[in-house]
Order: C-alpha cells, then sequence, then structure tokens
C-alpha cells in the first residue's frame, strides 16, 4: 500500500525530504564523460570538431560537420572501486556492469544549389546515457564520540513532537519529520524527558561513555539518459550552427542499512541498532543547446557553445525500517518497527544550472588534430522548487556550492585506416569546501580503425575522485572519506549509410 504525504520542512539547510538534499541535486546536475569511444578516448574534447554522434551533446553545431549519413552504437563496461576511510578503518567494495552507452544517427542533406553558400542541413537523434549511477559504498569503523541515535533524537526534539503523538499515531499519518522520530521512540531508541503526554523532549537510549561500532551500506542501481534532437546548418563550409532540444530521464534506486553496536549500557540501554531506508527516484526533464563552430584558418577551428538548465519533474518513495536490541527492566529484547508501507511524495521540480563551452582544435592536415575544451558551470545556481518549501535547501546550496570549471584536452594521429587517441580531463568541485567532495583527474586512450563504410572504436578511461559520504543527514553527520577510482572500456561501431 502507498500512503501520499507531502513534506515541507527543511532542516539545517538540509530539505526533511531525504532524497531532496544537495548531494542528489548534484547527482542530477552532474554528466559524467559518456558517449562514443572516440569520444571517450578524447576526454570529450569535441566542442571545436564535431563530426561525433556524441559531440552533439557538446555542441550541437557538430551535426553539420557530417560529411555522410551515419548510425552508431557504443557499449560501455563500468568498474567502480571505492576506498572508505571511517575513523581510521579501511574497507573498500567494488561494482562492475556493462549498458548501452550510446545510439544514434545523423542524416545529412546536401544543397544542390552550387550559388547558395548555405551548403548542407543536417538532422541527428543521439541518446546516452549521461551518467552510470550504479554503485556500491559499504563504510565501517569505531566512532569514538557520537551515536547514530542522535539521528532520531534531532527529529524527535525540532518540532515540538509530543509523546502523545508518537504513543497514539500511525506512521503513515506523519509527516517525514515526525515519522523519524516515530520510529526511533518505538524502537526504544529514544526516550521523553517526562512521562507527560505533553512532552516534547527527547534523549538517547544509548548511554554515552564508550564506542561506537558502526557501519553504512549503500547500493544504488539507475541512469541518467539524454535524448537529443538536432539540427544544425553550415554556411560557406566555414561556419556550422546548430540546436538541440533534449530530453532528459531519470532512475535511480538507493538501498541503505546503518549499523550500531557498543557496550557502553551494560545491562541498560540500546546495545545493538539497523536502520534500513530504500529510495526510488525517477522523473524526465527539458533542456536545449545553441552551439557554433567557425573555420578561422584551414588548421584552427573554435566553438561556442551554450547549455540550458534541465528543468527537472521528479518523484521519490520512501521505505523505512528499524530494528534495535535493548534492555527493559535488565531483560534484553529486540525490537523491530517495520510500518511496510511505501511513502510517494509529490512531485517537485529541480533546475540544475546552465553551462557555457569554448572549445578550440588545430587540425593538421589529414593526420593529426589537438582539441580542447573549456567548459564553466555554477552549482549555486542549482535550485529545488516550489522555492518556498525548498527554502532551507536552496540556501545551502547557493552558500556551499560554486562556480565549476571543467577542461578537456585531446589528440589524435592517423596512420593510415589506423587512428591513435589518447586525452586529459580536469573537473573541479561542485562544493566551495573540496573536502566534502574534490576534484576529478581523468585520463583516456583508445584505438579506431576504419573499414570504409564501417568505423571500429575502442577506448579506455579512467578517473578519480575524493569525496565525503555523510551517514545520515541529520543530527548524526559523521562520515567517511571516499576514495573513487573508475574504470571504463567502450567499444563503438559507426556505419555510413
Amino acid at each position: 500500500m502507498k500512503q501520499y504525504v507531502t513534506f515541507a520542512v527543511a532542516l539545517f539547510g538540509i530539505s526533511a525530504i531525504q532524497a531532496q538534499d544537495i548531494s542528489d541535486a548534484i547527482r542530477y546536475s552532474q554528466e559524467n564523460l559518456n558517449g562514443t569511444a572516440r569520444f571517450r578516448a578524447m576526454s570529450g574534447a569535441f566542442g571545436a570538431l564535431g563530426g561525433d554522434f556524441s559531440a552533439i551533446n557538446v555542441n550541437p553545431a557538430g551535426s553539420a560537420v557530417f560529411s555522410t549519413s551515419q548510425v552508431g552504437m557504443t557499449l560501455s563496461s563500468l568498474n567502480r572501486k571505492n576506498e572508505s576511510n571511517y575513523f581510521g578503518t579501511i574497507t573498500d567494495s567494488k561494482e562492475n556492469s556493462i549498458d548501452l552507452g550510446q545510439g544514434g544517427a545523423v542524416f545529412v542533406f546536401k544543397n544542390d544549389n552550387m550559388d547558395s553558400k548555405w551548403k548542407k542541413v543536417a538532422l541527428a537523434v543521439n541518446y546516452e546515457n549521461t551518467n552510470n549511477l550504479r554503485n556500491s559504498l559499504f563504510s565501517a569503523g569505531t566512532n569514538p564520540g557520537n551515536s547514530i541515535v542522535d539521528y532520531f533524537v534531532s527529529y524527535a526534539n525540532q518540532g515540538g513532537v509530543t509523546l502523545n503523538t508518537l504513543e497514539s499515531s500511525y506512521y503513515e499519518n506523519l509527516n517525514y519529520g515526525v515519522a523519524q522520530a516515530f520510529l526511533g521512540y518505538q524502537a526504544y531508541l529514544i526516550n521523553p524527558v517526562t512521562n507527560d503526554l505533553n512532552n516534547s523532549q527527547y534523549s538517547s537510549n544509548v548511554l554515552a561513555g564508550g564506542n561506537y561500532y558502526q557501519e553504512n551500506a549503500v547500493a544504488t542501481t539507475g541512469f541518467n539518459g539524454k535524448l537529443n534532437f538536432n539540427i544544425a546548418t553550415s554556411y560557406d563550409n566555414k561556419y556550422y550552427f546548430g540546436l538541440n532540444l533534449n530530453s532528459h530521464f531519470t532512475d535511480f534506486r538507493q538501498s541503505a542499512s546503518v549499523y550500531e553496536s557498543n557496550n557502553n549500557g551494560g545491562s541498560n540501554g540500546v546495545s545493538k541498532l539497523r536502520f534500513n531506508n530504500e529510495l526510488y527516484t525517477y522523473g524526465s526533464g527539458f533542456s536545449f543547446q545553441l552551439g557554433g563552430i567557425a573555420k578561422v584558418t584551414d588548421g584552427l577551428r573554435l566553438g561556442l557553445a551554450y547549455d540550458s538548465p534541465t528543468w527537472y519533474s521528479l518523484n521519490d518513495e520512501i521505505s523505512q525500517a528499524v530494528s534495535s536490541r535493548h534492555f527493559i527492566d535488565e531483560v534484553e529484547t529486540s525490537t523491530t518497527v517495520n510500518p511496510r508501507i511505501t511513502v510517494a511524495y509529490d512531485v517537485y521540480k529541480l533546475q540544475t544550472p546552465g553551462k557555457w563551452t569554448g572549445s578550440a582544435a588545430y587540425v593538421l592536415g589529414t593526420t593529426s588534430l589537438i582539441s580542447v575544451d573549456y567548459s564553466i558551470k555554477d552549482y549555486s545556481a542549482t535550485t529545488f522548487k516550489p522555492k518556498n518549501e525548498f527554502t532551507g535547501v536552496n540556501n545551502a546550496m547557493s552558500e556551499l556550492l560554486d562556480n565549476s570549471s571543467e577542461i578537456r584536452i585531446g589528440a589524435e594521429h592517423r596512420i593510415k585506416q589506423l587512428s591513435l587517441r589518447a586525452g586529459y580531463r580536469m573537473e573541479q568541485s561542485p562544493y566551495k569546501n573540496k573536502n566534502l567532495m574534490g576534484d576529478l583527474t581523468g585520463y583516456s586512450a583508445g584505438l579506431g580503425y576504419d573499414f570504409g563504410g564501417t568505423k571500429v572504436d575502442v577506448a579506455y578511461n579512467y578517473f578519480e575522485r575524493d569525496s565525503k559520504q555523510a551517514f545520515l543527514n541529520q543530527g548524526f553527520t559523521d562520515g567517511a572519506t571516499i576514495s573513487s577510482v573508475n574504470n571504463n572500456v567502450s567499444l563503438s561501431l559507426i556505419f555510413e549509410l
């Protein structure tokens, strides 16, 4: 059974809806390096080059660079390793997957009027998985000072939740914040300061003065997808102009479980607890792109592109359960609180930031090229809507997030039908405090072979990034440092029509 509840409480800069916090906004605002193998082998530095399906996603003018109509598809593997450091304890986890990362077609219509300087029009459609969300994280260690129960205490004390509410209500009838207090109370994790039914102050049932062994296991699946509908044209074979109308899709599932054990209380208090959360986010969005490319000289090419914000409509569904091991009258007892209810929230909006990309490339005859793209995006402009319901999280993003630039460098050298490729990229953190998320550094290489009407490309790319992962979003925000290393292999098949 589903219960439909609307929550509009913002807390400490984080929305009371667990799926609607800063990290989730960033998840839907970032695009990873995906697409064709040629594109990935050159680290995506294609804004001034065009002539590649994934280049259209950088600069929509790139489809007019194609000389013939083509279709193509790309298979990609993902190998992700995460190393976690939580209070000095090192753990690691891995995730592997294969997906159809790209598929598209471009149709080139040449102008038969030799007197016209408008030489051709290109129409293209291209789909890419802009972000593979499959991941696995595991953190474990001994916390010397803070208990997970502080999460439930925080929610119980912040909104004047009465003891009568926690004793006589049903989980499905409560807003999110009160529901967290309800779970903690029913699982004997928190105690009222007094037994008065009007009591609204609570304390932890975990005794202080010791260490807390804690675990956090998070498994995610899903994707962010982007479908480009493109039109582009060329003028005098020197100037190229293009437009993309983009449809976005997201489908994200997260299963998270936090665990704690301690021996602080002897025959009193809570000795063990586990808190499980299941989140499902899905929705769609729209954006557009404008771009141009100019052949300044025979070798030099310049490009400029604008990506609009993406306007998402998103849905969240969550389910929760708590279990504990605790003492009642010095007798150890187990309690499980599992409402077995999925809460579906009202549809909400997310506006991700726009982006500008400037590009330059130099082509040496028909054998070699080098290309550079520079992009800038203001993550502080990310906004949840309606604004009046997300004041806290929007203010937090404005304060904590920053402009982020990205540089991509790629090179290619052809030896007859064989192409050799390599690339480098660096993407700045979206956070002002880089301890929350560090800069991304990546390298790539690849090969391509032209059989005439068919092209086969293969690419390898590597990137790494450090970040902080809080176990929970409020009250107990201790987290682990995650060092993530990603290795990807892509294979593309391109056919001329």
